[in-house]
């Protein structure tokens, strides 16, 4: 190489940063914006808890290289671990981040420091931008609002079948095909023959697809509610969105679920209406994640673009491992746990008996 010749240029994170505003149509900051209506706080009201996403660079240096970019939904310790383990440079998370509740308790800034992890986050800002998710539950949606009731994140879709799908039971087929749960399904049962325990289950297959409402067979009718039980989407928003299309004649959850006696569940049912529950959280990685990674990809043809998908597994405790480990689970608690919650029984036992007057008959004796 001679002095006039220059190494070609690598992406950096100001370069996903300019790709994500592009991506959601101008929706993202960067560190030096001021106002911008996508960026939003939420508080439940519990002490302590309160978050505030703001779309576009949380942690790194705007001039860091990227090489390798992962998407993902939810950014935890696992995940920044994964992505130091596996040389990803940046990780661009649908869901806010919050400091020390991303990374295991302890602040993120130290975390993402230690192994030079840039992070990114989008979530509102990405949301109502494509028609995936209805798509994959078989109907196109005529109208979206990401802030239904001028709530940020209560999502709701009223949409129309596509050619084809006309029943309840054409809904739950597409979502299992389109999403390959199959491939899941295999997983699932190779793992429960090496672990050699029939009760393992995980989130990749346990949750979503089923029928609350109606039957497999019912046809869809004209008109499809599509909303979100976990965003605050109630009886209050259903009889809403009934006064404003009187035509809707199924509604699907997605994401998360509801209870088949839960109070929105049976009003849309003594109204007739059809109710299932879709696809959950743990296809949202393939939902949002995939069409963002495929656009991150494109407009950024020299990095590598991976995808972080979580699958939570649940064994019970006497199938875990193979002996030793259960043995080590076992002993930590006998010789150090519960000899401390005796402990702490005995004092409440002592506090208790000295605060109490003794009767009569006790005193006499």
């Amino acid at each position: 190489m001679t002095n006039e010749q220059s190494p070609q240029t690598c992406p950096t994170v100001a370069d996903v940063v300019a790709a994500l505003d592009g991506l959601t149509g101008g929706r993202v900051i960067s560190p030096e914006e001021g106002d911008n209506p996508w960026v939003i706080s939420k508080d439940s009201g519990i002490p302590g808890k309160a978050v505030t996403e703001r779309p576009g660079l949380v942690w790194g240096s705007p001039d860091k290289s990227v090489r390798r970019l992962a998407v993902a939904m939810t950014i935890t310790e696992h995940h920044i671990e994964l992505a130091y383990a596996s040389g990803v440079d940046a990780v661009v998370a649908h869901h806010p981040i919050a400091d020390a509740a991303s990374s295991g308790g302890v602040a993120l800034a130290d975390y993402l420091s230690l192994y030079g992890v840039a992070v990114l986050e989008c979530h509102e800002a990405f949301h109502g931008l494509h028609p995936g998710m209805a798509y994959l539950h078989g109907h196109r949606p005529f109208y979206v609002d990401p802030a239904y009731g001028g709530v940020h994140g209560l999502v709701v879709m009223v949409g129309r079948p596509l050619p084809g799908v006309t029943t309840i039971g054409d809904v739950l087929t597409r979502l299992d095909t389109g999403l390959e749960r199959a491939l899941d399904r295999r997983i699932l049962d190779d793992e429960r023959a090496a672990r050699q325990c029939a009760d393992l289950v995980d989130s990749a297959t346990a949750p979503g697809m089923r029928v609350l409402a109606g039957d497999p067979a019912a046809p869809l009718g004209e008109v499809i509610l599509h909303a979100f039980p976990h965003t605050g989407f109630g009886e209050k928003q259903l009889s809403q969105l009934l006064a404003e299309y009187p035509a809707i004649s199924t509604v699907i959850f997605s994401i998360s679920a509801a209870e088949a006696d839960s109070p929105v569940v049976a009003s849309a049912a003594a109204r007739g209406l059809n109710v299932l529950v879709g696809s959950t959280h743990a296809s949202e990685i393939f939902e949002n994640g995939l069409p963002l990674a495929f656009g991150l990809s494109a407009l950024l043809p020299d990095v590598d673009v991976v995808l972080f998908r979580d699958r939570v597994v649940s064994i019970p405790i006497n199938s875990v491992g193979t002996g030793a480990l259960r043995e080590y689970g076992h002993v930590m608690a006998q010789e150090h746990l519960l000899p401390r919650a005796e402990a702490v029984r005995a004092r409440a036992t002592a506090t208790t008996v000295a605060a109490t007057p003794l009767s009569h008959s006790e005193q006499a004796s």
